[in-house]
């Protein structure tokens, strides 16, 4: 291929990024410092919540190795349909639209034995090859850390505000101060620490219990000067919810987790 075909395809691909994200109001990075705080379970309950203000939401999960969303959202059996405009990003309910690496695998098993260049050229194709249409939020589930392909996440899809996932236990806060320190340098407004598996009731004597401690996001929210956005506590109902394929909120509207998840809504859109 000559240098000027390359060059050609380069600006194609950039524009159809540039045309995508200005059809799309808000762009929300949600990211951790480390894996296993569950912030594809933060992500997808947002979503969720924002949706159900009747907001155009796209959750994109660009989390290459580990696609989780479609199996959360109940969705990872749809298939991928195609318009004038590109790939059509799949339906999760009438306001919630979806595209994952997941859609693309034939077997579910397989995993993605890919270098960075290739995990960027998808990620870019996401956005550019896929149909949104115009959306109020469009909500990123970043790979946790904060090496080549976060950075290359928040270079590829300029966010209007980044969220940081992180649980009570010092092990995770350390790793969230670098991520707080992270999304400074790339100059990402941080809407605010969200701290996950945060304390929990015992469902046999009501008595709350901090498995993992409790406070440390809002102390570190704190030492940094970024916003506290709440506590996410714990509830084995998540877990099933999820492994079921339905989110959260919408089946246990009433719990304190999706009280919380809908407050911390309420807040980013003030």
């Amino acid at each position: 291929m000559s240098a000027n075909k390359r060059e050609e395809e380069i600006k194609e691909a950039e524009k159809k990024v540039t045309d995508t994200l200005a059809k799309i109001k808000n762009r929300l990075l949600v990211f951790s410092g480390k894996g296993g705080v569950g912030k594809s379970t933060v992500a997808a309950n947002l979503a969720f919540a924002f949706a159900q203000k009747g907001l155009k939401i796209g959750l994109l999960d660009v989390d290459i190795h580990g696609p989780n969303l479609a199996k959360m959202l109940g969705v990872e059996d749809k298939k991928l349909d195609a318009s004038p405009d590109g790939i059509k990003a799949v339906s999760v309910k009438n306001n919630l639209k979806l595209f994952s690496m997941s859609f693309l695998l034939q077997d579910p098993n397989m995993p993605v034995i890919w270098r960075g260049p290739m995990k960027m050229k998808a990620i870019q194709q996401f956005l550019g090859d896929v149909d949104w249409g115009e959306l109020d939020w469009l909500i990123i589930d970043s790979p946790p850390g904060t090496g080549d392909e976060p950075l290359s996440v928040a270079q590829l899809i300029p966010a209007t505000g980044a969220i940081i996932v992180t649980t009570p236990q010092e092990v995770s806060l350390m790793d969230s101060r670098k991520a707080v320190v992270f999304a400074i340098k790339l100059n990402l407004k941080i809407l605010g620490i969200i701290e996950n598996m945060s304390g929990m009731i015992c469902p046999h004597c009501g008595k709350k219990i901090d498995l993992f401690k409790k406070g440390g996001g809002k102390r570190v929210a704190a030492e940094l000067g970024v916003p506290f956005l709440g506590n996410i506590p714990i509830d084995p109902q998540i877990v099933i919810s999820g492994d079921e394929g339905k989110p959260f909120i919408a089946t246990q509207p009433d719990s304190e987790a999706s009280k919380a998840f809908l407050k911390i809504v309420e807040t980013l859109l003030k």
